[in-house]
Formats: structure tokens, C-alpha cells, sequence
């Protein structure tokens, strides 16, 4: 009797044992299932919001490149995370030496193709502002952007496929859930040098568009034209397609510029110093969000909805500046406050110009007797 009140013991502990292990490993599937699912609906609506849409599709290159980065996120994520998943599952996986090595392949050719396009989208930007004769000659265009994208393509996957010809080592990181090249290998620093490039060039091309940006809106506002002309200029300047598409280069870089550098940080930090596990699980995971948050950008940019979002913008500009304020006046017509007498006087009597019609046009006559009233 004794006995077998043991052997029930032992059967009820492993039980419970085993309760407890599944009940973890649906805890630890729990993070890289929600990831790939994000990352692939995510994608695929992007993908469908940037082909249905007209407008989005007549556009030139900078879209074209927007839809590559998609399809290049969505690759990402439906072929790097079933392998983690099905490691999850069965330990030991990504102990096979070619699915380790295949898995450091994808990690490491899609960070580097999402930095290059994010590059490449800068570089149109500032090519069709700052250089537009330059982007005529060229004939940057949709067939151009698509070709430029195949050498993308082409170039990364040979660089990346430098690691399996010899010139660096695949490992199984201490996590046992993602393989990456050897750290102490000098093809990680080329890896690194060349993705902190990437990262310094898109910053660079952006801060000159936007000074540019800026520079052109100075110019405009400053020039002796008419009240009419003024609003005609800054409304070209500002339209919704240029502001939308500044935007959306913007917000996508600083998604991921701030993914994308943790991962190449320690590429150097684990090359000078002491190797971090934890710091580099941490760094892969952060990466890994990044084709989560990049088509919710053009989702909710999409220039329907963005063209909304901006005219209610103007609508709540236009009603500040409608304030019977000197100094908003003076930024909006500096020549005509400076040379006309008519707004002298009547900036005597802002409470009665505030509530008249903006069509009215005003004679000395007519501002000496409200002068007067």
C-alpha cells in the first residue's frame, strides 16, 4: 500500500510538472506569435492600401520605394519568424548548422535592406527639392525606383551571403532562440560600418531636405507680392502630397533609425568589449519591432486621411490667425504693413477691422473715418 501511494505521489508531481512547462512555453510562444501575426497583417494591409490607392499609384519613385520597404518587411517577418516559433516548439532547431546559418542570412540581410531603402527614400527626396534638374535628367520614376530596388536586392543578398562563403562563422547566440555571425569576426565590423553609413546618410539627407524645406518657405513668405500671390505660394509650397510624403519619410526614419541601431551598437560594443547575451537578445527584439510599427505609418498616412488631418490643421490656423493680432499680420504681409498707410490707421482700430469681410478693400478715405468713428 505504501508503495503505491508513492508511485500516485510521483505521477501527480510529474503532472504538475508538466502543467507547468506547457504553461511557460505558451508564456515565451506567446511574444514571437503576436510579433510575426503584427508584422504580417500589418504588412499586408500597407501593401494593399499603397497599390488599391490611385493616387498613391500614379505617384513616381517615392512610393514605389515605400511599397519595396513593405514587401521587404513583410518577407522579413513571414520567413525569419516561423523559424524562432518553430524552435520554440522543438529545442534544437536552429541547432542544425544550415537553418542556423540560414536564419543569421535573414536577420542580416533584412536589416541592412530596410536601412538602404529608408536611405534611398532620403535620396529622392532630396534629389527631386533640392536637385530637380539633376532628378528631370535622370528620369527618376517608378521604372527607375523599381530597377534601383532590384540592386538593392542584388547587392545586399551578396554581401550578406559573405558569412557562408567563409568570411565569417554562424552561431547559435546563449539565448538558443536566433543565430547571428560571429562577433569577434572582421566581417562584423565591415556589417557595422556599412549600416552605421546608411544611418548617417539618411539623417544627413533629411536634415538637408527639411533646411531646404524651410529655406524656400523664408524665401516665399519674404517676397514683395500681392496678398493673393502670398497665399498661392505657400499653399503650393505646403500642398498635402509634398507634406505627406516629408512626413511619411520622416516618421518611417525615425522608426527605423531607432530599431535598427541598437542591433549595430552592439555589433562594435561586442567587438571592443565584453559579450552581453542579454543586451543582445534585447537589441534583436527591439529590431524585430520594426516591421510591426513601419506600415502603420502609411496606413494611417495615407493621403486620404492625411489630407483631412491637414485641412483641419489650415481650418484652426486660419481661425488663430483671424485674431486681431499686429504680429501675425506682419508675418504674413511684411511689405505691405511696412509701405502701406491704409494698415497704420487701421491698426488703430482692430476691433472693428476683425469683424469685417477679408474681401473688403480700404481707401485712406475710408480708414480715417472709422479713424473717426
Amino acid at each position: 500500500m505504501e508503495s503505491t501511494n508513492i508511485t500516485h505521489g510521483s505521477v501527480s508531481t510529474n503532472e504538475t510538472l508538466v502543467q507547468h512547462s506547457s504553461s511557460r512555453l505558451e508564456t515565451r510562444m506567446a511574444l514571437p506569435i503576436f510579433m510575426f501575426a503584427g508584422g504580417a497583417i500589418g504588412n499586408l494591409i500597407a501593401i494593399v492600401v499603397l497599390s488599391v490607392s490611385r493616387q498613391e499609384r500614379k505617384s513616381s519613385a517615392f512610393y514605389t520605394l515605400v511599397l519595396g520597404l513593405a514587401v521587404t518587411d513583410l518577407l522579413g517577418t513571414c520567413l525569419a519568424s516561423p523559424l524562432t516559433i518553430a524552435n520554440y516548439l522543438h529545442q534544437g532547431v536552429l541547432e542544425y548548422e544550415h537553418l542556423c546559418k540560414f536564419h543569421s542570412f535573414l536577420l542580416l540581410f533584412f536589416g541592412l535592406t530596410g536601412l538602404s531603402i529608408i536611405c534611398t527614400m532620403a535620396a529622392e527626396r532630396y534629389l527631386a527639392i533640392c536637385c530637380p534638374y539633376t532628378y528631370q535628367q535622370w528620369g527618376v520614376d517608378r521604372r527607375f525606383a523599381q530597377k534601383f530596388l532590384l540592386g538593392i536586392y542584388i547587392s545586399n543578398i551578396l554581401f550578406c551571403c559573405l558569412p557562408m562563403m567563409g568570411m565569417a562563422r554562424s552561431e547559435l547566440q546563449p539565448s538558443h532562440t536566433w543565430c547571428f555571425i560571429d562577433w569577434s569576426a572582421a566581417y562584423s565590423i565591415v556589417y557595422g560600418v556599412v549600416s552605421v553609413l546608411l544611418i548617417l546618410g539618411t539623417i544627413l539627407l533629411n536634415l538637408a531636405v527639411c533646411g531646404a524645406l524651410l529655406l524656400m518657405r523664408q524665401r516665399t513668405v519674404q517676397r514683395p507680392v500681392t496678398r493673393a500671390s502670398v497665399r498661392e505660394r505657400w499653399r503650393a509650397l505646403s500642398s498635402a502630397a509634398e507634406t505627406q510624403m516629408m512626413t511619411v519619410l520622416v516618421m518611417t526614419s525615425a522608426v527605423v533609425l531607432a530599431c535598427s541601431a541598437p542591433l549595430v551598437v552592439r555589433v562594435f560594443v561586442n567587438r571592443l568589449m565584453k559579450i552581453d547575451p542579454q543586451a543582445d537578445l534585447a537589441a534583436i527584439r527591439i529590431a524585430s519591432v520594426n516591421p510591426i510599427l513601419d506600415p502603420w505609418i502609411y496606413i494611417l498616412l495615407r493621403r486620404s486621411l492625411f489630407r483631412r488631418l491637414l485641412s483641419l490643421s489650415r481650418r484652426g490656423s486660419s481661425i488663430r490667425s483671424s485674431s486681431p493680432t499686429t504680429t501675425q499680420r506682419n508675418l504674413f504681409y511684411p511689405d505691405i504693413m511696412k509701405d502701406s498707410h491704409v494698415f497704420n490707421q487701421l491698426m488703430l482700430n482692430t476691433s472693428i477691422i476683425t469683424q469685417l469681410p477679408a474681401t473688403v478693400k480700404f481707401t485712406p478715405h475710408n480708414a480715417e473715418s472709422l479713424h473717426q468713428t
